[in-house]
This record gives structure tokens, sequence and C-alpha cells, in this order.
């Protein structure tokens, strides 16, 4: 993808996840999709992650990943993209934390910070959760999250969440 020089980029930090119907397969299926959002370009995304669920524990481990794209599109306009491929991979919200084929969360979007209906930029418990930090700090080492401080302490503080690097990219 390529941008003309009247649109500015924006950097933004996607989290990725699945506990149904070959997971890994929809994260991975999800990295293609992303590459393929209009006026995005995909420019890096984290080894798989094995993890064990939060908040609901009657389910599935997931599968996490994040990826860092460019794009030229508005926050909510990513966030509507984001969207339409969940929907695309069967994602149902039943209910809070339950199991699903495909979950992005859109971590960041450049330093912006906002609480919207909606979109609340940084993501509001991505602080909180290793499944979304160990990925982070892989495809970004000195990334720091607005208002809360360095992945690598936020990491740190995380205890007792279990974490586990898949073998494959």
């Amino acid at each position: 993808m390529s941008f003309s020089i009247s649109q500015r980029v924006h950097q933004a930090f996607i989290a990725l996840g699945s506990n149904l119907d070959d997971p890994a397969s929809h994260v991975r299926q999800a990295f293609d999709e992303l590459a393929r959002l209009p006026s995005c370009r995909l420019l890096t995304y984290s080894t798989l992650y094995r993890t064990a669920p939060v908040g609901r524990l009657d389910q599935p481990d997931f599968i996490n990943a994040v990826a860092k794209i460019e794009t030229a599109l508005t926050p909510h306009s990513l966030l509507k993209a984001l969207l339409e491929v969940e929907y695309s991979h069967g994602r149902v919200r039943e209910y809070p934390n339950a199991p699903r084929t495909l979950d992005l969360d859109m971590l960041m979007y450049d330093d912006l910070q906002c609480d919207e209906r909606g979109l609340i930029l940084p993501h509001p418990r991505m602080h909180q959760r290793a499944f979304v930090l160990q990925p982070l700090l892989e495809v970004a080492p000195d990334c720091r999250i607005p208002g809360r401080g360095a992945v690598t302490e936020l990491l740190a503080a995380c205890t007792g969440q279990r974490v586990e690097r898949e073998q494959n990219k």
C-alpha cells in the first residue's frame, strides 16, 4: 500500500486473539487481512502466544499476537474495518469475555488518548494483560503506553499470567 503525500500516516497497534475453530489459523489469516485493509500497511507482527483465558476461565486457551500497522484511516474508520474483519471470521458477541473466533482490538493509535463511546485509546486494560504486553514488546521494544508508561515495566507487574510463545511465527 502506498500513501499519497497529502495523506497523514499514523501508526497503530492491533491485538489479535482467538480461541475457537483453529485459533492459530484465524490469527494468521487476520495478519493477511490487516495487510489488505485500504489505506493501511502491515509493518510487522509478533510471534503467536498461547495464553490462559482472562475473566471467564471455563473456555479454551487463546492464541494471541500483536500487529503494527501504518494507516491513513481515522481511528473510527480503522475500528470499523477491524470489526468487519472480525465479522468475516464469524465473530459473535454473546457476552463479555465469551469464546471467539477472532478478536481484533486497537491498542494504540499514535499517542492519541480518547474516551468516546465505542472507542477508548489506549485500550483501557492493555497495561494489565501479559497476553497483550508480551507480543507488543516483541514488535516495539521501546514502546510506551500513553498515560501508563514503558511496556517493559508494565509487563513486569503482570505476575501470574501464563503466556507461552508458540514455535512458529
